[in-house]
């Protein structure tokens, strides 16, 4: 588990963390989690492995604070993003923006929790926790969506499973796979996401979806 972080007050122990924590997110853009090692992090940072062991006992236990850290994060920015009383297509782009900046910002949490789920049960339970947050908050949203008259019919928890793995990989693809200096057009990323979401919930069994007058969630 992470060390206590009442035993590193000083500014200088906060700037070595915060090194050592920069120097891993480099290390996992260029080559992933799976590959890097504590040595690597260490000669990154300009530090000693000894002094990466002041702050974690791995660098699985680095990760898996990114993780929770990651999760708080994401929780935060959907509260604000599915707030009630916007038009559908304002408060989907407004969800899909969060998703794709908090990816964004937090890669190599993402990278390396989905790398090491593949082979460990531990971040196979992280990456399940990160993904059943969003899966449910959209799931709500579909079950409001079918209240107003909306994609009749469809499954709220598979239609949400679809839309959170589309968002993953989507995210994954573009961002993780993309190098370190792959000039990425956020906005069109972003409306490209958020058009999709929106089609796959927002239609009616007539054919016609909510463009023409775009409803509220109240």
């Amino acid at each position: 588990m992470e060390k206590d972080q009442t035993t590193r007050p000083t500014v200088r122990g906060r700037r070595t963390l915060a090194a050592i924590e920069a120097a891993a997110r480099r290390i996992i853009a260029r080559k992933g989690f799976l590959a890097m090692t504590v040595a690597d992090i260490a000669q990154e940072a300009g530090r000693s492995p000894a002094s990466f062991y002041n702050y974690y006992d791995s660098k699985e236990d680095l990760l898996a604070h990114w993780a929770d850290d990651f999760r708080a994060e994401a929780k935060a920015r959907a509260v604000v993003a599915y707030k009630h009383g916007v038009p559908h297509r304002e408060r989907v782009m407004e969800s899909a923006r969060a998703h794709w900046m908090t990816y964004r910002e937090r890669l190599a949490e993402m990278v390396g929790v989905f790398q090491l789920a593949m082979i460990n049960e531990e971040f196979a339970g992280h990456w399940r926790e990160l993904c059943d947050d969003a899966v449910e908050s959209i799931a709500e949203s579909v079950r409001r969506a079918q209240r107003e008259g909306y994609c009749p019919g469809v499954d709220p928890g598979l239609t949400a499973a679809a839309i959170v793995a589309m968002l993953n990989q989507f995210c994954y693809d573009r961002l993780a796979g993309a190098g370190e200096d792959a000039d990425i057009d956020d906005e069109a990323a972003i409306r490209t996401l958020g058009e999709i979401w929106y089609r796959a919930i927002y239609w009616r069994a007539d054919g016609q979806t909510d463009d023409r007058a775009d409803g509220k969630d109240g």
